[in-house]
């Protein structure tokens, strides 16, 4: 049965035009300048593309986190895929560039150990009591070869089962028994 019979013909013709999808600039079009990050409410990060759109949630992430910690930042929406990518954030306006240092500096905050004051290891998995910047900590890590990485020859970064992030930044630098604990476990 055809339905388009009771339809005008104007009615008819928009009935039988294809959709054509939203044409949106791919992200290497995107002008960092057009960039806006705010928080909207207070706790949820937002992000517009000027004359174009805006991602209700984002997150930012490093692309680079360990060898090129300040360039090539990533901006995610709700479903973790990119929306866009800066290669330099110092590009960006004043406002949206203080926005993603506090969350960038909030994703991957790190403490820094400064003596551990035991470590064991059982099975694979090593539990840390440490006095780090930020006080002292307990933590654990499972599988140290890959929770465990050499970022230089010196600078050791550690991330525990919940994804928190200690760091070493020179391993020279320790007490004598805090050195020796480390050189058991790793």
């Amino acid at each position: 049965m055809d339905n388009t019979k009771s339809l005008s013909d104007e009615d008819k013709a928009k009935v039988q035009q294809p959709v054509t999808p939203i044409q949106t600039p791919p992200p290497e079009c995107v002008n960092p300048k057009d960039i806006r990050l705010f928080r909207d409410p207070p706790w949820k990060l937002r992000l517009t593309i000027a004359g174009d759109r805006s991602y209700l949630m984002v997150r930012v992430v490093r692309a680079a986190p360990l060898s090129q910690p300040s360039r090539y930042i990533c901006f995610l929406d709700e479903k973790n895929e990119v929306i866009w990518t800066v290669e330099d954030p110092s590009v960006l306006d004043a406002d949206t560039r203080r926005i993603l240092e506090e969350e960038l500096d909030q994703r991957y905050m790190t403490a820094v150990i400064e003596v551990i004051n035991s470590l064991r290891n059982e099975f694979g998995v090593s539990y840390w009591d440490v006095q780090t910047n930020r006080g002292n900590r307990e933590f654990v890590v499972r599988n140290v070869s890959e929770s465990a990485q050499w970022v230089s020859a010196r600078r050791l970064l550690l991330i525990d089962v919940d994804g928190n992030r200690f760091e070493i930044p020179d391993i020279d630098v320790l007490d004598k028994r805090s050195f020796g604990l480390i050189d058991m476990v790793i």
